[in-house]
């Protein structure tokens, strides 16, 4: 294994798109070796586009961390779907992706860093939440991400960087994001892995449940309320339904996270993309949080 030695060295879990080793860029911390624990094929192509220096390992759960130098930050956002309230069977810490947060607690003892930061979803249960916050030794600090950008994210952050406070309200709204139509919400929903389908039951979809984002093409329509405009999609089919609306672009998902434009939908297709920036941590939180720790 190829090892500098200047800088910081960081052990980023779950590492999807490399966010945090772009906020590192962004705030001018000089990174020695950064190694990245990730299987998607697609995240860890753009990861590889912007970052090729990257040291992939793979599966979390086959890492040998003797082989690892001393760490200065590790950095993970372990899976969330069987914390999250959006699963209606969801079995926590004990579901099969979310018990990966285990295994990346094995690898926090084991290279015991000079700091760490934890992220996972702001929905997970109270019982579920105690027991990360038990195992890591802090508790979280909860931000949501509609302080730095125009889309409602809540996330709990663990960590023992110090006095991290949540960042000032830079009163961003969606509108500031889109590039045409008209909206029915101040900020966006949560940036999901998928777009809402761009179907008649994708529309009813967002209207019923607010799930996902949606711009609408009809101003009318876009200022009904919720309930008439229920009503109104009842007798509709599919390519009325089309002519109302249309899914966000990559490039707007791409704003909402407040990553650069292009950094994803430049490197991967659309599909891949979305799914990519749904599941990454949004830059401008991490970029915060990060501010604080001292590696001098």
């Amino acid at each position: 294994m190829n090892i500098k030695n200047e800088g910081i060295n960081v052990f980023s879990l779950f590492d999807g798109i490399s966010v945090a080793q772009l906020a590192l860029e962004e705030l001018g911390i000089t990174v020695n070796n950064y190694y990245a624990s990730e299987i998607d094929a697609n995240p860890i192509k753009v990861t590889k586009y912007h970052f090729p220096n990257t040291i992939q390992l793979g599966d979390v759960k086959k890492i040998d961390t003797n082989e690892l130098p001393n760490i200065d930050l590790l950095v993970c956002g372990s899976p969330c779907q069987d914390l999250s309230s959006l699963n209606k069977n969801r079995e926590g810490l004990e579901g099969n992706k979310s018990s990966l947060f285990y295994h990346a607690l094995k690898i926090l003892n084991e290279v015991n860093p000079k700091y760490f930061l934890f992220e996972n979803v702001g929905s997970m249960s109270k019982s579920d939440m105690q027991t990360i916050s038990g195992l890591l030794g802090v508790v979280p600090i909860r931000i949501n991400s509609n302080l730095v950008s125009g889309q409602n994210r809540s996330r709990l952050y663990w960590t023992n960087i110090p006095n991290v406070v949540p960042p000032k309200d830079r009163e961003i709204l969606l509108g500031d994001v889109i590039t045409d139509g008209y909206l029915d919400k101040l900020k966006s929903n949560c940036v999901l892995t998928k777009q809402v389908p761009y179907t008649l039951n994708g529309l009813k979809r967002y209207v019923q449940r607010s799930i996902g984002q949606v711009v609408y093409k009809d101003k009318n329509f876009a200022q009904l309320k919720k309930v008439t405009k229920i009503i109104a999609l009842q007798g509709m089919n599919n390519e009325e339904a089309k002519r109302l609306f249309r899914p966000f672009t990559v490039n707007e998902l791409e704003i909402l996270q407040t990553l650069p434009k292009g950094y994803v939908g430049n490197v991967i297709k659309p599909t891949p993309a979305v799914k990519a920036i749904g599941n990454a941590f949004t830059l401008e939180v991490i970029k915060h949080i990060l501010s604080f720790a001292d590696f001098s």
